[in-house]
């Protein structure tokens, strides 16, 4: 599966946000969102998700316009994991994760045993099948940010699209989670991710778009995307990016702002 973006202009009724944004992503492929708040990161993605009606380009699926698919096909083929929440009733995990299911479900249907036994899958494949009869609202961010990838998963998606799948995490977590987006890739998922962490890009190897100010975007593989010169443009800061030796002998590239 190919998720392209073509020359697209995106906003809210007439006011346009973004304009002449192109990009791709495929199975496999994790493709980064960076910039600076402010810049259109939410609005594309709401865009691409049919939240939001696409003012002008294109949003194809394998080389199909998504805009004539119904809310319900574009559900079955794009997941989405929004940033933790906390929902207003205390729902049992496993119903949070059911709640994946609803784009493959008539309009009064229930969810059947299949339809549990996908979620209880996507609760095992994240290594998080001990939380599934917990209530969501006690368990911890990290947990739940994880129970949100599993809820995706159950709609068997193509491409799984994540808001900033680590923010309100502790260090910890913000690690699990990268860990479970690479295992996602690796397993053919096609992922486009927000973050507001250069590092992220490194951590989770592919392709970046660098948003910019003035309508301005980078976009290519994560070593020419992240740069000194392109974060100083994009954030206004200084920064150095130096490869870190391990002890294996491998290199880890890292970004470090320059706070003096």
């Amino acid at each position: 599966m190919k998720l392209e973006i073509k020359n697209v202009s995106c906003g809210y009724g007439s006011k346009v946000v973004l304009s002449g944004i192109s990009m791709e992503v495929n199975s496999g492929e994790i493709l980064s969102l960076l910039g600076p708040n402010g810049v259109g990161k939410t609005t594309l993605f709401k865009t691409m998700l049919g939240f939001l009606k696409l003012i002008d380009g294109e949003i194809l699926l394998d080389g199909q316009d998504v805009r004539s698919w119904s809310r319900k096909k574009l559900a079955g083929a794009i997941g989405y994991v929004p940033q933790a929440h906390t929902p207003p009733f205390p729902f049992s995990v496993i119903d949070v994760v059911l709640m994946g299911r609803v784009a493959h479900l008539g309009a009064l249907s229930s969810p059947s045993g299949k339809d549990v036994k996908i979620a209880d899958e996507a609760l095992d494949s994240l290594g998080i099948s001990y939380l599934r009869d917990r209530i969501y609202t006690e368990i911890s961010g990290g947990e739940r940010q994880m129970v949100l990838i599993a809820r995706a998963l159950t709609q068997k998606p193509d491409i799984l699209v994540m808001d900033e799948p680590t923010s309100n995490l502790d260090f910890g977590n913000q690690v699990k989670v990268l860990k479970q987006v690479n295992r996602l890739a690796e397993r053919g998922l096609g992922i486009v991710m927000t973050t507001h962490f250069p590092n992220h890009a490194f951590q989770c190897p592919g392709k970046v778009v660098l948003l910019q100010r003035n309508n301005r975007f980078v976009y290519g593989e994560a070593d020419e995307v992240v740069t000194e010169n392109h974060l100083r443009a994009a954030y206004g800061i200084d920064v150095v990016i130096k490869d870190i030796m391990l002890p294996s002998g491998n290199a880890v590239r890292s970004c470090v702002p320059l706070i003096n």
